[in-house]
């Protein structure tokens, strides 16, 4: 390189040392002003000048001047180059890493015309950089490292550490540990970055085997990163052992007075579900700051314990800590949990005076919370407001209409989803499936299946689950145990589903046989598993096996019986036409399964034509102040077969009193793609003429076969 005549020492001093000045305390504006003087002077093109400006405008984030003032260098050296490749490294960003990259790839060509090469420096830049690369981030990462060792800066411990960084952030913690076993030195940076990179990957054990290998060379002592790292590993019961000793050692190297420190050990436990040492530990620490409430918050919250989270969120706020962002979307999640509608709307306007409502994370809380409290129409209005492209908030806002049962809404959102060519995930896919299973809308569902093999999703679970789930519900049980058997794992939801199926659809017999495969396979049966088991038993009128599943459930499985299996067994019960049975087996029953259980035996004396039975059970319904119209008019009906006019009359005047009316029957189908609905007395259908006439030349047919319909007065209205 030509050596350059410097301007008089003087000045250039000068110059350099205001300009260190000016970089240190950020004065922007006094570096404007110096900055014109050096131009004045014709100092700019200086190295020994214009590298501290390139730096001075970097460090104040002008990264436009700061490339002006570069390209006004006529001869750069690697100070020059590092400056700039390193400020758009520092802010981060897609568009900061394309400059890093753009600027590299500029210095490696010019390097043989001027002779300076990228150093250790240069190098550390471009690996911070790579992660943020939208286009193939590992491709351009292995090429930076190859060159790093084609120019020698392989062994060089800031570029060891940075590739670390690098491959872990790119989840590639094999390559990033091959990288750190060839470290011939290693700092601080170096073992945080590769125990963060296991722990980002869920790998605890092996961040604590590196974590004791640094202990055991003793390499570097204990600082709060690497502790907070190690920490941050421990994200599930097995590890709160591991979790207890670093805590222990915390406290030992008087490192648990650092902030940071204390939270990552509320948080370890929180994420561990010990939340009683996660809440003595947030006592003890000594300054509580908002990560230190939303560490706690977030832990009961993801334990399920929400009304806990609900509480310490109030204490937060007496003890006038200002919330953050993450805080609020732990109480949104705690909310949702447990349909807390008020305190959701409270945090709510929270958030609003916050100024974090436009954020996508908070809207999308926002929006799961109002649909899982029932409140959909909240809930579109904050997905409206947004309408951002993120797929987590489009998946919000479908799962919401599937589970307050609005599953025509979550289709027709799901088709504008497609329509903005917004790619959906597994979540996406299994609720649209839900609202189809919902609908009984087989052809739709064959087309989302369809989209599934196109998208490349595999069946594994929750996919599986829901496809499985949607073909028997739709009565399409060939397919639905083809996708079954498909699958390469299935979860206890999976074979609930499949046994579903079977016992709606008549096969009652399949479904036990199903039962017993879950369990030689060793999937432990839940109470929905017991539910499908003791409903099969009923269709098929085994009554000795439904006892033997209903004790299993609880002397085996320990699984204490919910209404469902009451409501089950007296169902089978009462179509075994043991109805007296029934009587005594809900008289034994906690009383608030009351309601659901009286009527179905009230349905089951119906069928066996025993009034008396019938008028016990309408009555005991009546006395639980029964909502339902059907119950009424069923009891009516008996008395009116019973001749107890009466009584008839007695339970009219309830139902009017009670403002109920018999609920018109409601049916639909689908064909060609189109689902069409019918309700009694409705003439509303395009094609009812047409219906009509065929429904009355069908019916001239059967008569003339020789069938006499049977008049069954309990099957009469009310109103005749």
């Amino acid at each position: 390189m030509t050596n350059l005549p410097l301007p008089s020492p003087s000045p250039s001093r000068s110059f350099f040392t205001k300009l260190l000045h000016c970089t240190h305390h950020k004065n922007l504006k006094h570096a404007q002003t110096l900055h014109s003087q050096i131009i004045q002077t014709g100092s700019s093109s200086c190295p020994f000048i214009a590298n501290p400006l390139v730096n001075l405008y970097a460090k104040c984030h002008r990264l436009t001047e700061a490339k002006l003032a570069f390209e006004e260098i006529k001869y750069k050296d690697a100070v020059s180059w590092n400056c700039l490749i390193n400020a758009h490294s520092q802010l981060g960003g897609p568009q900061n890493s394309v400059s890093v990259m753009h600027l590299f790839r500029r210095m490696v060509k010019e390097a043989n015309e001027n002779d300076v090469y990228p150093n250790g420096h240069t190098f550390t830049g471009v690996f911070t950089a790579v992660p943020d690369l939208g286009k193939n981030p590992l491709g351009a990462g292995k090429q930076g490292h190859s060159l790093a060792l084609a120019f020698g800066c392989g062994c060089d411990v800031y570029v060891g550490s940075s590739l670390v960084s690098m491959y872990c952030k790119l989840g590639l913690v094999c390559d990033a540990r091959k990288v750190f076993d060839r470290m011939p030195e290693r700092n601080s940076v170096t073992w945080v970055a590769m125990i963060s990179g296991y722990a980002a990957q869920r790998l605890g054990g092996e961040a604590v085997r590196v974590f004791k290998l640094m202990v055991g060379v003793g390499e570097e002592g204990l600082n709060e990163f690497v502790l907070t790292s190690v920490l941050s590993a421990f994200a599930m019961p097995e590890f709160i052992a591991s979790g207890k000793q670093i805590h222990c050692l915390g406290i030992k190297s008087g490192l648990l007075s650092v902030v940071a420190v204390g939270n990552a050990v509320v948080t370890m436990y929180g994420k561990c579900g010990s939340l009683d040492d996660a809440a003595k530990t947030f006592e003890l620490l000594s300054g509580k700051n908002t990560i230190s409430w939303s560490a706690l918050i977030t832990g009961f919250a993801q334990s399920g314990d929400s009304e806990k989270a609900l509480e310490m969120f109030s204490k937060m706020n007496h003890s006038m800590v200002k919330p953050s962002e993450f805080t609020l979307v732990g109480v949104l999640n705690a909310c949702s949990d447990i349909g807390a509608t008020r305190e959701g709307k409270q945090v709510h306007g929270s958030l609003v005076k916050l100024g974090f409502e436009s954020q996508i994370y908070i809207r999308t809380a926002m929006v799961d919370m109002y649909a899982k409290c029932g409140c959909v129409a909240d809930a579109r209005k904050g997905f409206d407001f947004l309408q951002e492209p993120d797929i987590v908030l489009w998946t919000s806002m479908i799962g919401g209409y599937v589970q307050n049962g609005e599953n025509e809404d979550a289709l027709v959102l799901y088709g504008k989803m497609q329509i903005r060519g917004i790619f959906p995930n597994e979540l996406t896919m299994a609720s649209v499936l839900k609202a189809c299973s919902s609908l009984a809308a087989l052809e739709q569902g064959k087309q989302i299946h369809a989209c599934v093999v196109k998208y490349g999703f595999s069946l594994e679970i929750p996919i599986g689950s829901a496809l499985s789930s949607m073909y028997a519900k739709c009565g399409s049980l060939n397919d639905g145990n083809l996708v079954f058997r498909g699958m390469p794992t299935r979860d206890v939801i999976s074979w609930n589903a499949m046994m579903s199926g079977l016992s709606q659809n008549g096969y009652g017999n399949e479904a036990l046989e199903l039962f017993e495969e879950m369990l030689s396979e060793g999937t432990k049966p839940d109470y929905v598993t017991f539910v499908n088991v003791l409903s099969a038993c009923s269709h098929m009128g085994l009554v000795e096996r439904g006892w033997i599943f209903f004790n299993m459930m609880s002397n085996e499985f320990h699984i204490v019986p919910r209404v469902e299996h009451y409501a089950c067994m007296v169902d089978l019960l009462s179509r075994a036409g043991k109805l007296t049975e029934a009587k005594e087996f809900i008289e034994s029953t906690p009383t608030e399964h009351g309601l659901c259980l009286w009527q179905i035996l009230l349905s089951g004396c119906r069928n066996y034509r025993n009034y008396d039975l019938g008028a016990y059970a309408g009555e005991k319904l009546m006395e639980l102040g029964s909502k339902e119209s059907s119950a009424y008019v069923l009891l009516s009906s008996i008395y009116t077969v019973m001749g107890r006019r009466g009584d008839v009359e007695r339970v009219r005047r309830m139902m009017n009193l009670l403002g109920l009316n018999k609920e018109p029957g409601c049916s639909w189908i689908e064909m060609k793609s189109q689902i069409h609905a019918f309700v009694a007395g409705d003439q509303m259908h395009p094609q009812d003429k047409q219906i009509r006439a065929e429904v009355q030349r069908l019916s001239k047919l059967i008569t003339d076969e020789g069938y006499k319909p049977v008049f069954d007065l309990l099957s009469a209205d009310l109103e005749s």
